[in-house]
This record gives structure tokens, sequence and C-alpha cells, in this order.
């Protein structure tokens, strides 16, 4: 039996797919040109001061989340993100970046009042080259990622994550 050219090129995808997560599971994923972080704009909110920081925090394990302030997960993220915050935060950096556009209706003091509504308390970023999302290959919102203190991505999710989920992966790289 032939062998027909869609199902051949499918197979042949697939195993690019598992080969590519196989490698991603086994080597994480680094952040930046040569693995060095990326900089991005900070804003001046509760634990965070205005300028530039390096993401992920180099030398330190960091949570990185991306949200945007319409997106109603993101806000559900925010007790879980606060609550391991307050458990991890003098081990870990927290980290969160919103790839919104200023103008048009958002400003940046609409997004430290959306900030301090859901009692965010670490540092505040904004991408709105969406940088971030790009080299994360982050599809939706919230996008959560773990990296360990050298830089590596050891764990990704996209969606709601739960806290505890969030708690084991923060402990794996402790």
């Amino acid at each position: 039996m032939a062998v027909k050219r869609r199902e051949l090129l499918a197979g042949v995808a697939g195993l690019g797919v598992v080969g590519g997560a196989g490698y991603v599971a086994l080597e994480g994923v680094g952040l930046g040109d040569d693995g060095l972080p990326l900089q991005v704009t900070t804003l001046d909110a509760p634990g965070s001061e205005a300028g530039q920081r390096p993401v992920p925090v180099p030398g330190s394990p960091t949570v990185l989340d991306l949200f945007a302030t319409w997106c109603v997960p993101c806000s559900a993220q925010m007790e879980s993100l606060t609550s391991l915050h307050e458990e991890f935060g003098d081990r870990v950096a927290f980290v969160s970046v919103t790839n919104e556009r200023f103008g048009g209706g958002l400003t940046e003091a609409d997004v430290r009042r959306w900030w301090v509504d859901h009692d965010g308390a670490w540092t505040l970023g904004h991408d709105p080259e969406s940088r971030l999302m790009r080299e994360l290959q982050a599809g939706g919102l919230p996008y959560l990622a773990v990296v360990d203190a050298d830089g590596t991505v050891t764990w990704t999710h996209r969606g709601l994550a739960s806290e505890a989920s969030l708690r084991e992966r923060i402990r794996a790289v402790l």
C-alpha cells in the first residue's frame, strides 16, 4: 500500500514537534541573543521602580508573568502570584510584563491602577513590542514562565495556572 504524500508529511512534522518538545524538556529554552536576558522598561508602581531591567533577572530564579489589564484570567492569576510572591519573594525574582500599548484610551496610570487593585508588589514591566512574547513563543495570555538562576526556561504555561502547580515549578528551581 502506497503512503500518501499528506500522511508522510504529517508524520515527518509530528516527529519534528515531538523531537523539539523533547529537546525543550531536557535542555530548556534560553531567552534573548546568546542566552542573555532582554531589557524591559519598568514602571513606577508598588514593588517596582521606573527604569530598565533585564528579564529574566540574571543570577536569580525568576517567575515571569505576561499579562494584560483587559485579560480576565490575568486578573485571576494575580491572586496566586501575590500569594507565591509572599512565600518566595526573598529567593525568587517576580516580574510581570504587559505588552499593551499606551494611547487610544490606555495610559501608564491605568496600568498602575490595575496593578494596585490586584495587589501587585514586584517588578512591573512594559514591552509594547512584545519581544518577550515572541521569544517565549507565548500564544496567549496569561503566560507564565519559570526561569532558573542560569537563565534557562524550565517551565511555561499558557492560561490560568494553579497556585499548587506554580509553587511546584518554583521549588524545582530553588
